[in-house]
């Protein structure tokens, strides 16, 4: 019988819904929702894109696991929990940093409940939403004030509009960096409306490239963290102390724009010199930027600390309202920020320090136990601990590789690119990597709490 032939024998929309599964669809669903699904799924099936190869097809029984299937669909969030093999620590597509669960409570009451987020309780009056992060900031890193907004390119944008506008920014050239999504340096500067000034080479910059840089109508410095890149070789970077003090002869504020900035000093856990925002402080910056979501371990925000004076004009700006963060990015920051009144609470009970800093005997051990429970699965495949490397990603410490470990499972019918499509297909993600025709998964960026949930969908996927 041909696909036209079958064409007669459709049933009604409204034989459809009168059908048990339709009455059912209607119940959980609304009658409207339903009636437009199973049109959609008649349609679909003219259209010859419903699997019709029996001889015998139940028409019914067909429409209405494709209206039911598109129903789910509908209901499904787009936003889904991953999980990420990777071994990318600050894996920028998939979220960046994990809240730590400690955080829970104050991001579940915050959003379930009525708050004080902009109410004074002992005034009785309209407060600040900025007063609730203000003081754990300065407390812990030196700063004169702070303010929150909704990303590190907002709060560079907020800076130079508040203290630069229609006038000169040095930057040197071999900070005009790109970041994630195409954002640009000179673009944030020309969309802050001040006028970019470049000093210096790509690869080098001196302290005199500054001073002879500095002109009548020259309102800041800016010196960026190269996040996202290295420059090695003949190279000669002006540090943040080295500007500072041209800042302080010039009368000009220093702006430090550090990306994905640190609160503690990782370099005694083996990790390079870099500097922490207490240190740049403390080196002279005027003002310093940073992310909420990268190192730190936080929501997404773009935090703001320096002089008060710098702050208070910055608050007082009209654009910090559009860029400002709502309650629940208030609590779970002060609450992630509460971590780190002591490192070794913060580099335990924070996901991303406690990823970053794990060891290889502990991560031969995680290796070991997700191989052992996915080795009881009988399926068409192999699965070996391997030497891996993992990254701390979100633009921090670029190019630097963590020794790791993962495990490797190479399948026997399967072409690693087609299981690793069909790990991302499933119902909860899992995103691994390839290396040597082989799909890897990194232990250090899974919790073992997962690994039940490796076992059921590679046990679905072997057996389809």
């Amino acid at each position: 019988m041909s696909h036209n032939h079958n064409f007669a024998k459709i049933p009604s929309v409204n034989a459809l819904l009168k059908s048990t599964s339709g009455k059912r669809l209607a119940t959980l669903y609304s009658q409207e929702l339903a009636t437009d699904a199973i049109r959609d799924a008649i349609s679909k099936f003219r259209a010859g894109q419903l699997d019709n190869s029996s001889q015998n097809p139940d028409l019914e029984h067909l429409l209405l696991t494709e209206t039911e299937q598109l129903l789910k669909q509908k209901f499904t969030p787009s936003l889904r929990k991953i999980i990420n093999g990777t071994g990318t620590v600050i894996h920028t597509n998939l979220g960046r940093a994990k809240l730590s669960p400690h955080v829970k409570d104050a991001l579940i009451e915050s959003g379930l409940s009525f708050t004080n987020v902009e109410y004074d309780i002992e005034q009785g009056s309209r407060g600040s939403r900025y007063q609730h992060l203000e003081t754990i900031l300065c407390e812990l890193t030196g700063a004169e004030a702070a303010l929150v907004v909704n990303n590190n390119a907002a709060a560079v944008m907020l800076v130079l509009s508040t203290l630069a506008k229609e006038k000169e920014v040095i930057v040197s050239r071999g900070e005009l960096v790109e970041i994630g999504g195409s954002f640009r340096i000179p673009e944030i500067i020309e969309l802050s409306n001040c006028k970019l000034k470049e000093i210096g080479t790509t690869n080098k910059t001196h302290p005199h490239d500054y001073e002879q840089g500095v002109g009548e109508n020259t309102a800041a410095i800016l010196k960026v963290h190269t996040s996202n890149y290295k420059i090695s070789g003949f190279t000669r970077e002006t540090t943040v102390a080295e500007v500072a003090e041209i800042a302080r002869e010039k009368e000009l504020p220093l702006i430090h724009d550090m990306g994905s900035g640190m609160l503690i000093d990782l370099t005694k856990y083996g990790f390079p010199q870099e500097l922490t925002v207490a240190a740049s402080l403390a080196a002279g910056a005027d003002v310093v930027t940073f992310s909420g979501d990268k190192v730190l371990g936080g929501p997404q925000a773009g935090i703001i600390v320096g002089k008060k004076c710098y702050i208070n004009a910055m608050k007082k700006h009209q654009l910090t309202r559009a860029l400002r963060v709502d309650k629940m990015t208030i609590a779970t920051l002060a609450a992630t920020l509460t971590l780190y009144y002591d490192e070794q609470e913060a580099i335990t009970k924070i996901p991303t320090l406690k990823m970053l800093l794990m060891g290889l005997n502990e991560l031969e051990q995680k290796a070991c136990e997700l191989r052992k429970v996915l080795s009881v699965l009988e399926v068409s495949a192999v699965f070996t601990v391997v030497d891996s490397y993992s990254q701390v990603g979100g633009g921090a410490y670029p190019g630097e590789e963590i020794p790791s470990k993962a495990v490797a499972i190479a399948p026997r019918q399967l072409s690693a690119n087609q299981l690793e499509e069909q790990m991302r297909h499933a119902s909860t993600p899992i995103i691994a990597k390839i290396r040597q025709q082989k799909c890897e998964l990194d232990v250090r960026t899974i919790d073992s709490d997962e690994f039940p949930l490796i076992v059921e969908i590679l046990s679905t996927i072997f057996d389809s």
